[in-house]
């Protein structure tokens, strides 16, 4: 059987880089108060110029240098994001022209579920034998879309890219196999109006900024994370004691940490970044497996679970074994 192993990471930051205390100068808030409701110390804004194609390329580039394959090798990219350089095209074919890879390039767009759901379409692009090699990217730069006079919203953000490379593995079929075991996506559309951008191509011909009902869109994160999660290692014929690490999105400390306690899972077995990053949307998850990856935390024949949520609502997992 054909499986989509992890090949490699990698991933990029703007240099400059937000402590919460700058935000003390032109909104209502402290070092404290974010902390306390986020555990965000610090974030990354990218410089003016800076767009996401420039993050993606920096962070593919990375990957592919782990990987230790040359561009030449890919045969397709998928970039996830919500904050694309242009209406078209595609971030994915800007990055495919400046990795000079061949193939083809996409993007998908579930804001900050969009990692996950670009994992389960390469996996599904390699197990169908479309793709041999296929380069992820989750990249954004989230603040070009803030309300810097909302407090409740414009602290919580950062931009950077993170990227994987997916690259096909023979298997026996069984969850002993190395690579994606299994994936589960969800959506329900009727929540659209917790977590949205009120700008838009055919509505406002705006960018728009972000809103967001920070409290109901808690609530949904705690209960489908888990659920997610569950369900993919239900997929996986595997539980949560199987689980060697659990990759969140890194949206909110309280978050991670709740849903980690609602899967039995301790807080020393899930990878958090949000401390550093703050939430990057489409970007957080492959930021925070390079990050991991770089500081040894892996071993070959751990079990990740990758899980993340956000507008749409979107919501989603992934179940990977090293």
């Amino acid at each position: 059987m054909r499986r989509a192993a992890l090949k490699g990471t990698g991933h990029y930051l703007p240099a400059r880089v937000v402590e919460n205390s700058e935000f003390e100068k032109w909104v209502d808030t402290s070092d404290e108060w974010i902390r306390a409701r986020s555990g965000i110390e610090r974030r990354h804004f990218a410089a003016e110029g800076e767009k996401t194609s420039d993050l993606a390329v920096h962070a593919g580039r990375a990957a592919l240098e782990n990987a230790g394959i040359s561009a030449g090798d890919v045969d397709a990219i998928i970039v996830a994001t919500s904050t694309p350089d242009y209406t078209f095209p595609s971030v994915a074919t800007v990055v495919q022209a400046a990795l000079k890879t061949g193939g083809y390039a996409f993007d998908v767009q579930a804001v900050c579920a969009g990692f996950v759901y670009a994992m389960a379409n390469a996996n599904a692009l390699i197990v169908s034998g479309q793709a041999d090699r296929v380069l992820v990217i989750g990249a954004e730069t989230f603040s070009r879309i803030m309300n810097w006079e909302d407090r409740t919203t414009c602290v919580l953000f950062g931009d950077g890219a993170g990227a994987v490379v997916l690259e096909v593995q023979e298997g026996a079929g069984d969850n002993a196999d190395t690579g994606i075991l299994a994936t589960d996506l969800n959506s329900d559309g009727t929540y659209r109006d917790l977590l949205y951008v009120d700008g838009g191509v055919s509505s406002t011909q705006t960018a728009g900024v972000l809103v967001m009902q920070g409290k109901e869109v808690f609530r949904h994160a705690v209960e489908k994370l888990a659920a997610t999660a569950e369900t993919a290692l239900g997929k996986a014929g595997l539980t949560a004691d199987d689980v060697t690490w659990i990759v969140p999105h890194q949206a909110n400390l309280r978050i991670i940490t709740r849903t980690a306690q609602k899967m039995g899972v301790p807080m020393d077995r899930v990878v958090l970044t949000v401390q550093d990053h703050g939430n990057t949307s489409a970007a957080s998850i492959p930021l925070a497996l390079s990050v991991a990856n770089a500081e040894g935390k892996f071993k070959p024949d751990d079990v990740l679970v990758m899980e993340a949520i956000g507008g749409g609502l979107a919501w989603g997992s992934v179940v990977l074994r090293l």
